[in-house]
């Protein structure tokens, strides 16, 4: 199973959407999909189950039960929470799986309680529980068994707290979604920064765990997807290229699919809980963005294929 991290420091920049999609179609095209929603603001969550079940689930079912058990006496397992969505499995074949771990506001307070718990009374005590709380999301998915999924894809907020940590040690990739636009972009070399230094902080702390049979991390960034473009004839609107090729500066892989803007289509797709590259839409925008979506799958399965072959 291949997990990968779905990252941007700035929201409202189709982070969720690109998860929603991006799993949807894996799922569709016969692969087993985890999508685990680690963002408080649980919009991956709402893409597919309206409130009314999220009201069902919210006490018991979501990620941040999980994560209140560890330190209990009886701490949960991950993956009995994960369900499928009900109204994608009519559009994925038999054999394919969409599985959802929900999300919920509390996560917020999660954060807090896991950063009151760094620290100790020594400079190897300390180290040993940055160890213990930051590798707890990639200790809980080492034990799903390989065959289960294909790929976990988690879905981040918009920051740099100790949850969007946990995901990214559990990672193998980073996928950045990044509308292009100043504020969108202004972040992904801090990004980078972090992440960057993230692993080097992990990996020499790793170091000091005695008998650890742990492997250091090495979660290589898969690319930056630019999404709400907005074209004119074939190519982004001049204001936008210009910010694209700013990025370029960067020295980071972009895949060359970019996901236009269609507010209409993307935006109406979570009240029926099946993200846009599932829906049988006749509108010619939307199916332009399918199409976009559709590029962008193909381009990220033979990117991963690179990396990653089987």
């Amino acid at each position: 199973m291949l997990t990968i991290s779905v990252i941007n420091y700035k929201g409202g920049v189709g982070k969720t959407t690109t998860t929603a999609n991006l799993g949807a179609a894996l799922a569709a095209r016969g692969k087993k999909v985890l999508l685990i929603d680690v963002d408080p603001q649980a919009s991956l969550t709402f893409s597919f189950i309206p409130p009314e079940k999220w009201k069902e689930i919210k006490d018991s079912g979501t990620i941040k039960q999980w994560f209140d058990s560890l330190d209990s006496s009886a701490p949960i397992p991950l993956t009995p929470l994960a369900f499928a969505p009900e109204h994608v499995a009519a559009h994925i074949p038999e054999t394919a799986r969409l599985d959802l771990i929900a999300s919920h506001l509390g996560l917020i307070n999660v954060d807090l309680e896991m950063a009151a718990e760094l620290g100790g009374a020594s400079l190897q005590t300390a180290k040993r529980n940055y160890m213990r709380i930051h590798r707890r999301l990639a200790s809980e998915l080492d034990l799903i068994p390989e065959h289960a999924y294909d790929f976990a894809l988690i879905d981040c907020p918009p920051n740099f707290n100790i949850i969007t940590k946990n995901a990214i040690i559990a990672s193998d990739l980073i996928l950045v979604p990044a509308k292009p636009d100043y504020l969108s972009t202004l972040g992904i070399d801090y990004l980078r920064h972090n992440l960057t230094r993230l692993v080097g902080e992990f990996n020499e702390f790793l170091k000091i765990d005695d008998g650890s049979t742990r492997e250091s991390i090495n979660p290589q960034i898969l690319g930056i997807v630019f999404t709400m473009v907005q074209r004119y004839g074939d190519a982004p609107i001049a204001q936008q290229q210009n910010m694209i090729n700013g990025v370029k500066t960067i020295e980071m892989p972009i895949f060359e699919s970019q996901i236009r803007l269609n507010n209409s289509g993307f935006g109406s797709a979570p009240e029926s809980c099946l993200p846009l590259v599932l829906s049988d839409t006749s509108n010619a925008s939307s199916v332009d963005a399918q199409d976009d979506l559709n590029r962008f799958v193909d381009e990220f399965l033979d990117r991963v294929a690179a990396i990653h072959p089987v």
